[in-house]
């Protein structure tokens, strides 16, 4: 016989926050639903490890889902699928609503950069008969965990002719991969006294590219003439070709699952790739909307999205005021009566860590898709603090869609924080709000996420869409 609860636990269930693990709150076909979903998550993640490729990978998917290039001079009608592709950097994907613009769009917004390393405009070098990469690093990194761990060189070379060259090595199988060396335990006494923050240094992050030296040649810089000799036979290019290039180093190890269970994703750049996937996918698979249905993916947000492939640019507002205008509407009036929901990801509790996180207010791995109120640092510097009525009313959307959510923080207050798209969007007078998945070792080479908060956010920015 089932007992009753006590009055106190009754008062428990009615009044408490309910905080609880995806497995104990769906079905073992939705958890296996998950599961097959970050099949095709994997495998975009391998296929897209820059910006670049992201932008790529992403349009193709997009015309397999029906979308065309965005013409502003055509009218377009419900259910049409358009992108608009900025500079093969960032993107936006539209599905025109039965009721257009008129009240409004929905917005997603995610960003698909991730820190990385940068060539330098002159980054080949010989020194003491080895030849190496001088980088520039891009984000928010943390410079020691960059050593001893395998990298691929990819990106674009603009030659003096205009000709472009798409670089993409040691991702196959055979390819040769490159590395940043590290002092051993043994030697690495005063390098031990530096702070962690300061333990490899900016220009310490140089890449190994080759020891041998051109037919034997003594001469000063033969290493270093051989490599530019192997890469104008390979790419066509000269050392000058560098100064118009734009080539990332990032991990070359492959994305794969964690855990004797499964349930988690390993990888380079979920950080944001692992909300942007999930937003563009919800859009390809949502029911023909009411309100016309954006997807943003922004380059350059972890820099400050500044550049006119970030957010902070005027591209989203300029493609709004187009569609705007062909329904006979001012775009700033559509832009205050949209709605966003910025996708990114947050700080992911991790035990052997706690002290960082304020408990009550920290997103749990496995606990669903986070709604973040306010990013930033510190005192709410840099957030755009989305107001009541508007979290209310996504609290609506995902619990009428029995979505699994939690809340979260970058954080305890004074420890720092981060920030997001968020707050350029808003500026543009939307009611815009935080929401992504939960990362372990985030910034890392090497990210984990939680199969079941990826799907979480997918059905989070379907039924956003949707509403």
């Amino acid at each position: 016989m089932k007992e009753e609860k006590t009055e106190l636990e009754a008062l428990k269930d009615n009044l408490f926050l309910k905080r609880e693990h995806y497995s104990f709150s769906k079905t073992e076909e939705e958890v296996a639903a998950a599961d097959a979903y970050c099949e095709s998550y994997k495998d975009f993640l391998n296929s897209a490890k820059t910006e670049r490729e992201c932008n790529k990978a992403i349009v193709a998917l997009a015309e397999k889902n029906g979308f065309v290039p965005y013409d502003r001079t055509k009218q377009y009608k419900a259910g049409d699928r358009v992108y608009l592709n900025n500079r093969n950097k960032a993107l936006i994907l539209a599905v025109i609503g039965k009721k257009g613009a008129s009240q409004g769009v929905k917005i997603v917004a995610s960003h698909i950069d991730s820190p990385r390393l940068d060539l330098k405009p002159t980054p080949v070098y010989e020194d003491s008969e080895i030849a190496y990469f001088k980088t520039h690093y891009y984000g928010g990194l943390r410079k020691y965990q960059w050593t001893a761990i395998p990298l691929s060189l990819h990106g674009v070379v603009v030659k003096a002719d205009g000709e472009e060259v798409t670089v993409s090595l040691g991702e196959k199988e055979g390819e040769p991969k490159f590395v940043i060396t590290d002092l051993l335990p043994h030697l690495a006494k005063e390098q031990s006294k530096r702070t962690l923050s300061d333990g490899v240094r900016g220009e310490e992050l140089n890449i190994l590219i080759g020891s041998r030296p051109f037919k034997k040649d003594k001469s000063s810089e033969s290493v270093k003439a051989n490599v530019l000799l192997l890469l104008h036979e390979k790419y066509g290019i000269t050392e000058e070709d560098f100064i118009s290039a734009e080539l990332e180093l990032v991990p070359a190890f492959p994305v794969c699952d964690i855990g004797f269970d499964r349930s988690m994703v390993g990888g380079y750049g979920h950080d944001d790739r692992v909300c942007a996937y999930p937003g563009f996918t919800a859009l390809f698979d949502a029911e023909e909307p009411e309100h016309t249905a954006l997807m943003v993916l922004a380059d350059k947000e972890e820099i400050g999205s500044d550049g006119n492939t970030g957010l902070n640019s005027a591209f989203l507002k300029y493609f709004i005021a187009d569609l705007a205008k062909a329904e006979g509407m001012e775009g700033r009036h559509v832009l205050s009566m949209s709605e966003c929901l910025s996708a990114d990801v947050n700080a992911c509790f991790d035990p052997t860590f706690p002290s960082v996180h304020d408990k009550n207010n920290a997103a749990f791995l496995n606990h669903g898709v986070v709604v973040t109120k306010y990013t930033g640092a510190r005192g709410k510097s840099g957030t755009s603090d989305a107001h009541a009525e508007f979290v209310g009313k996504v609290r609506r959307i995902l619990n009428s869609a029995n979505v699994c959510w939690q809340t979260g923080e970058m954080g305890k207050v004074d420890e720092g924080g981060g920030g997001t798209v968020a707050m350029f969007v808003a500026n543009l007078n939307v009611d815009v709000v935080d929401l992504g998945v939960p990362v372990l070792s985030m910034h890392a080479p090497f990210e984990v996420v939680s199969k079941a908060d990826v799907y979480s956010t997918y059905e989070a920015c379907k039924a956003f869409f949707e509403s």
